[in-house]
């Protein structure tokens, strides 16, 4: 079979380069970025390839990646459930195939991104495949969390999961070591078209470039604004720092507390709800997780990321009821077929 274009299944496509590659910072707009936002948007985290099958019994995918030393996942999955993975010997390009069952779809292969891959194709193996449609975009800014580190595949990181609760074209815009209210970065959300958008960052503003109180109320205001100004109607939730046991009621440099940051962004955000924003919403972060759900104190394990999914995914779906009346299939958990 012909090999067919991998650029039209590709989907959490934020922007791409010169090259054509998906990355997830505006390439025209890197220079007012720290190093560590446009280190991390280079790989192309949440990127997948969806689509829908008619007949074919398998599906094979050429691609380039770093080789590395571990072995390259490929997971399939149709709606919520994993159907498939199959793992490559690393090498720097290769050829994988994975079978199908005998079902529509829609599809989802979702690649090993930490290898950083660049698909050149995708076949068929008898019947014939159709990119699959589109969905509402749902921009999810943050950090390491967000980004889905400590979780096992790709696939089990919590934008990922409630993307699929929600049915929403998940872009991951986390960035680990940063999300510390950068406003170049909020500028840069403003640009990309969204039908909802999520913002959870706080905790690398208590350690790695400690904020005081007043610092993060101010930001955060600045930063919803510059959001705001590209997205006034959309729907937006903000996800306020998670359980962090190490930093909860320990002082950093500038004597503030993780407890103490996550009241004031949590502040800003219930002003700016009570000042008439009725297409805000918050989720207050503590209480999502235990310690339990944490595996290194820090990062969700993949049974915390479930968790946060499920608890995103429900405060998001009760944001949209809001905004859209009964009957209009926007406010349903069906929100993609709005």
């Amino acid at each position: 079979m012909t090999w067919l274009d991998p650029g039209l299944f590709l989907r959490g496509v934020a922007w791409r380069d010169t090259d054509g590659l998906p990355v997830r910072a505006d390439p025209g707009d890197l220079d007012r970025l720290p190093w560590d936002i446009t280190e991390r948007a280079e790989v192309p985290v949440g990127v997948r390839l969806e689509f829908v099958s008619y007949g074919a019994g398998a599906v094979e995918l050429h691609y380039r990646a770093e080789a590395g030393t571990v072995p390259h996942a490929f997971g399939l999955w149709e709606g919520g459930r994993q159907l498939a993975e199959v793992l490559a010997e690393p090498a720097a390009e290769s050829v994988i195939r994975l079978e199908l069952p005998p079902l529509q779809g829609p599809f989802t292969v979702y690649p090993p991104e930490s290898q950083s891959p660049y698909f050149l194709g995708i076949r068929t193996v008898g019947g014939r495949i159709e990119p699959a449609g589109p969905r509402p975009r749902w921009l999810v800014h943050g950090d390491s969390i967000t980004e889905g580190w400590w979780s096992t595949r790709p696939a089990h990181a919590w934008p990922a999961t409630a993307g699929r609760l929600l049915g929403l074209d998940t872009v991951n815009l986390g960035y680990a070591g940063a999300a510390r209210g950068e406003l170049a970065t909020a500028q840069q959300l403003a640009t990309l078209p969204a039908d909802a958008v999520t913002l959870a960052f706080g905790t690398n503003c208590w350690g790695r470039t400690p904020f005081t109180a007043p610092l993060l109320r101010e930001t955060v205001r600045t930063f919803l604004a510059l959001v705001r100004q590209g997205h006034p109607h959309t729907p937006l939730l903000v996800l306020s720092p998670v359980l962090r046991p190490g930093a909860e009621h320990t002082p950093n440099a500038l004597g503030t507390t993780l407890a103490g940051l996550r009241e004031a962004l949590e502040d800003v955000v219930r002003e700016e709800m009570s000042a008439g924003d009725t297409r805000l919403a918050l989720l207050p972060g503590h209480g999502l997780l235990g310690p339990e759900h944490l595996a290194d104190g820090l990062h969700p394990n993949d049974a915390g990321h479930a968790a946060l999914a499920e608890a995103v995914a429900t405060a998001l779906e009760k944001l949209l009821r809001h905004m859209y009346p009964a009957g209009d299939e926007r406010g349903n958990s069906g929100y993609a077929s709005g």
